[in-house]
């Protein structure tokens, strides 16, 4: 049974920079699905960032292609999310999911449904 715990969010000016992790326990491997969500109050979770961790394979939301960085370290079965140039609009609960996907599937990284293992969310502020 899988576990995720994300840190790394915090207060930033606009323009700032900051990186989430997403700490994985239990057994990952090659075939996982990982995502990036964020939710602001009154707004539906969208996600953010994905990748396929059996090729690496990325994949991001327009509003955040060319800022944000989605990446893993499987020695420490950890997720990260480099984001710079924040916007105030970015503020946000992050969350980092998961699930088993032995073949990429198309269409899908970034619907909540699609996930069934969730961490309990980081806060980040943009001023």
């Amino acid at each position: 049974h899988v576990q995720l715990v994300e840190s790394g969010g915090g207060s930033v000016q606009a323009g700032g920079s900051l990186r989430l992790s997403c700490a994985a326990s239990g057994y990952v491997d090659s075939r996982y699905r990982m995502t990036w969500f964020r939710q602001a109050p009154g707004k539906e979770r969208e996600g953010v960032a994905s990748i396929y961790t059996g090729t690496g394979v990325t994949g991001y939301a327009d509003p955040v292609k060319g800022r944000f960085t989605i990446s893993q370290d499987n020695a420490k079965n950890t997720l990260y999310l480099q984001m710079n140039s924040l916007k105030p609009e970015d503020a946000a609960m992050y969350y980092c999911a998961g699930r088993r996907e032995y073949v990429p599937v198309a269409g899908t990284w970034y619907r909540s449904t699609y996930y069934n293992t969730w961490g309990q969310g980081t806060q980040v502020t943009v001023s």
